[in-house]
């Protein structure tokens, strides 16, 4: 069983009409959500305090992070053709962040057994693509990075992030290149947006072997990725992470209009599966995931549903 965060709140980013990321991905996700008897509890976004200001310091330049409240304040502006401040960005994407802190502070306090070790966390706008001083990919803040590093901060030796959205996610593995204590396991199309995350991008220093990607080809069918991803697993579990965060994007979808490699609603399903059975053997079932990608809207609440179904659905 899975704990649910979600709010309206995250559908007041704004994006230009037409735009994949759009505020209907987190109302059709919470839809669907609010139904599944997977959830065993329900919570509203968690509202920004200083405390997520200094969290946000963590993996971002102050003077991004500046920018962006700066440029909400003036009613909104755009960093490139696909990543866009509105007038409320700043305060929701703050939020975001904020939810998924306490996400993970609920799920590393939760006894043993309570289904507050398993969080889903959904918001927008998304954040894996951020930047330490550039947001890009639809991403201005990076939340799981952030819960990566304050849990670190907190005292954990060791924190996993697991990233199956179909684009790399170039954001979180620059905040962690070098940090010997994050793990970065990235599944992804390869050649596909932002064009990094190749199988040789290991980190550097005292992250060096932290960093793993495993660039799939677009005509990857379900069994190769289960078994490239059962393959991931057994080095996240051999890790020994004390926690798992995950970049859930779900745009490997066979039909997503912005990604797309193959896979099904039942192969989320045993992402979900999968995934729980690692928390569970490597870190007493702590995981919590977020909300990436994800971008046929018709798709998209049943695919989040299926990922968490198969949580619970671990042996």
């Amino acid at each position: 069983m899975t704990h649910l965060y979600a709010d309206p709140v995250f559908e007041e980013h704004q994006t230009p009409p037409g735009h994949p990321e759009c505020p209907a991905r987190a109302r059709t996700v919470l839809k669907a959500l609010s139904t599944c008897e997977a959830i065993s509890a329900s919570h509203p976004g968690i509202r920004p305090s200083e405390e997520t200001s200094s969290a946000l310091r963590l993996v971002h330049d102050p003077d991004y992070v500046a920018s962006i409240e700066e440029a909400a304040a003036a009613g909104g502006r755009s960093l490139d053709s696909d990543t866009h401040v509105s007038a409320r960005s700043y305060e929701v994407a703050c939020r975001a962040t904020a939810t998924l802190l306490g996400a993970t502070a609920a799920a590393l306090a939760a006894p043993s057994e309570s289904s507050a070790r398993q969080a889903f966390v959904v918001v927008r706008p998304p954040g894996h693509h951020a930047r330490p001083a550039r947001g890009m990919g639809f991403c201005l803040f990076n939340h799981v990075a952030v819960a990566a590093a304050v849990a670190r901060q907190g005292g954990l030796e060791r924190v996993t992030v697991l990233d199956f959205d179909v684009h790399h996610g170039n954001g979180t593995q620059e905040m962690f290149w070098r940090e010997g204590g994050v793990q970065y396991v990235s599944l992804h199309g390869r050649g596909y947006y932002p064009g990094t995350g190749a199988a040789d991008e290991t980190g550097e220093a005292d992250g060096l072997g932290r960093t793993i990607n495993v660039p799939l080809p677009s005509e990857t069918a379900p069994g190769e990725y289960q078994a490239a991803f059962a393959s991931a697993l057994d080095r996240v579990v051999s890790f020994e992470p004390e926690l798992i965060l995950v970049s859930a994007g779900f745009d490997a979808y066979v039909e997503d209009p912005v990604g797309g490699l193959g896979l099904a609603a039942e192969d989320f399903h045993w992402i979900g599966c999968e995934l729980r059975a690692a928390a569970d053997a490597a870190c007493g079932g702590r995981l919590v995931s977020v909300l990436e990608g994800g971008y046929d809207l018709e798709a998209l609440g049943g695919l989040a549903q299926a990922y968490v179904e198969g949580q619970a659905s671990s042996k």
